[in-house]
């Protein structure tokens, strides 16, 4: 039963994963059809990511009301019915309203499943369960891609995405009764389930009463910076990289849908070989590794090299960035206590998508008005920067410990 439910929660991450990197694939051909500017791209995904600040920080009155096991059902259901809807389309207003549902039926799910898996399960479950996220995020561009070289039918794409999520929702709709067998079990092994409704410690652990002393801890507030660095060089690499090829390396909007694809890939195929190696090596170890690579990545992409070196920067990034995310956020009781555990994911979720919301539109606001060509120099910035506020926090917590 166990497993079946670890499955379960994989697949609710393949969920989440596969319209992250849609909009990216397709809007080079979307925006000639709908008249939009390069920049509205920026737009729609901040208003995904605002959606997903608000649910994310509502993740535990909506535990302590309906369970996780419904949250996740109805995320996984808004967001089919918003890609159903972003196929139909008209116009841009339209998807600026679709993208609403889209980004409340992320946040609150991702939250509180983050927070089940890093109080309750190693860390190689914590890469694993973001590696089905790649798998959602890569298989996304892929599909897109493959609808793009028929006559560039973007909306076919949506479509054949939406029609998986609702297969999803099906699935998780007949798994319903597990969740709460599960939540049994755990709580005759375990004496509680932190992560449902019956049990009252998270609840407790996430009061807005207690909100006011979570960032006096010692380096809560680089952490944050690092989560938003690393989301707003996900998501702007994500959003901005296909523009970047077609625009700057003249490469055609399918090939760089592919590219794009292949970045998520690396991220997908990273986490999946980190599951391992933190069998044997430390978060830190594989934060401070996965941070270089990136930033490897980064100045290849930067560097004026062939076309062929891009996408072997791309992946390098992808695979880079694919231990940070995880790492850091099963670091969190280990660094700042169980106590504080609950209500930290919510604000470190917060934050992640406030990166999401904020720096791809800005870019996007600078490409418009200045050139596309400045991406790879931006995400080089943001990978130092990021590199930067994580080791601040390593020299913090090391000076706590030897003061303790």
């Amino acid at each position: 039963m166990a497993t079946w439910f670890l499955v379960i929660v994989y697949l609710a991450f393949i969920s989440l994963g596969l319209p992250d990197s849609l909009l990216g694939a397709a809007w080079p051909v979307m925006r000639q059809d709908l008249n939009a500017s390069l920049g509205s791209a920026g737009l729609i995904s901040m208003i995904i990511a605002a959606g997903t600040i608000v649910s994310s920080l509502c993740s535990g009155k909506l535990i302590e009301k309906i369970g996780t096991g419904n949250i996740t059902l109805l995320s996984c259901l808004m967001t089919a019915l918003a890609l159903f809807g972003f196929s139909w389309s008209p116009s841009l207003l339209w998807l600026m309203i679709l993208a609403i549902p889209l980004g409340l039926g992320g946040g609150a799910v991702d939250a509180a499943l983050n927070h089940y898996v890093a109080a309750h399960y190693k860390a190689h479950h914590m890469n694993w369960l973001h590696c089905f996220w790649g798998i959602g995020a890569t298989l996304g561009p892929i599909i897109m891609a493959h609808h793009l070289a028929n006559q560039g039918a973007w909306r076919q794409g949506y479509t054949t995405v939406s029609m998986i999520q609702f297969g999803l929702v099906i699935v998780l709709l007949f798994s319903l009764p597990l969740w709460g067998k599960v939540a049994a079990a755990r709580r005759r092994n375990n004496g509680a389930l932190d992560n449902e409704p019956q049990q009252s410690t998270e609840t407790d652990g996430i009061t807005t009463s207690a909100s006011t002393s979570i960032f006096k801890l010692y380096g809560v507030k680089p952490t944050l910076l690092a989560f938003l660095l690393y989301c707003g060089v996900e998501t702007t690499v994500g959003l901005w990289g296909a523009s970047y090829l077609v625009g700057m390396r003249g490469i055609t909007a399918q090939t760089a849908a592919v590219w794009i694809s292949l970045y998520y890939g690396g991220i997908t195929l990273g986490r999946f070989l980190t599951g391992f190696l933190s069998l044997k090596l430390s978060n830190l170890l594989m934060i401070r590794f996965g941070q270089w690579t990136a930033l490897v990545g980064g100045i290849i992409v930067l560097l004026p090299l062939p076309e062929g070196f891009a996408l072997t920067g791309l992946i390098l990034i992808g695979l880079g960035l694919a231990p940070i995310y995880p790492s850091l956020l099963h670091e969190t009781p280990a660094r700042f206590g169980q106590g504080n555990s609950a209500r930290l994911m919510g604000y470190q979720m917060a934050v992640a998508y406030t990166g999401t919301t904020v720096l791809p539109p800005l870019f996007g606001v600078m490409a418009a008005s200045l050139s596309v060509g400045l991406f790879p120099f931006v995400i080089a910035i943001f990978l130092l920067c990021m590199l930067g506020s994580t080791e601040r926090v390593n020299r913090i917590l090391a000076s706590r410990n030897k003061e303790a």
